[in-house]
């Protein structure tokens, strides 16, 4: 009888189909190899279409889209980039347009791509071409 092998590709599979939010960090799995073992087997998942990047270290499940048969995200950007902070512990707050709409001094609804952080985030945060702002609150 032949044994499995358990490769760190098929552990990277198993933890990243037991892991509980949509939002997976390339630092979940540091304790399994080297860093760029690790980015390799990533890669070969996001090839797969199994997740998808949306930033450096910043990995998705992904879903497949009914229009085209590709990897697309499982909810907004917005909601998986506030996601994705919270794990980096960068805390959110709301921009400024989400307050004043808020407090009802405009009636105009804020759907840009703009999260509010309180510390500077050196991060770029994107799929398909579209990237997220950040505006920094206090």
């Amino acid at each position: 009888m032949k044994k499995k092998r358990n490769t760190l590709l098929a552990r990277i599979k198993t933890r990243v189909r037991r892991k509980r939010g949509n939002v997976i960090l390339r630092s979940d799995f540091k304790d399994l190899g080297d860093y760029d073992q690790v980015g390799r087997c990533l890669l070969v998942l996001v090839r797969e279409g199994t997740l998808v990047k949306i930033g450096q270290g910043i990995y998705v499940r992904a879903v497949v889209s009914s229009l085209d048969n590709r990897p697309a995200l499982p909810k907004s950007l917005n909601t998986l980039a506030e996601e994705a902070l919270k794990r980096l512990d960068i805390p959110t707050a709301p921009t400024s347009m989400e307050r004043s709409y808020n407090e009802g001094r405009t009636t105009q609804i804020p759907a840009g791509r703009v999260i509010g952080v309180c510390k500077r985030v050196r991060r770029v945060i994107g799929f398909n071409g579209y990237s997220l702002r950040f505006e920094r609150t206090s």
